[in-house]
């Protein structure tokens, strides 16, 4: 029963949100041979201003053994 949270910067579409929560609901359950009804997905909102604090530092900064899939930028040297 995978849960995926998404978080993003504000200001996109309820249309966007939904085709981007299909195409990962989708991607999940085929990586996984989970039926694609077992998978949720949720998506949150974040300022630009605020995804330093709220989400690269507490979520992302010093966890290299959970993130998988590392990001292509460091808004710390920016």
């Amino acid at each position: 029963m995978p849960h995926v949270l998404v978080k993003l910067y504000s200001g996109r579409s309820e249309l966007q949100k939904t085709v981007l929560a299909q195409d990962i609901s989708k991607a999940v359950a085929a990586s996984l041979g989970n039926p694609e009804d077992f998978v949720t997905v949720g998506i949150e909102d974040v300022e630009e201003s605020q995804w330093v604090d709220d989400v690269f530092k507490p979520e992302i900064l010093g966890k290299d053994d959970t993130i998988y899939k590392k990001p292509g930028y460091d808004p710390l040297n920016c």
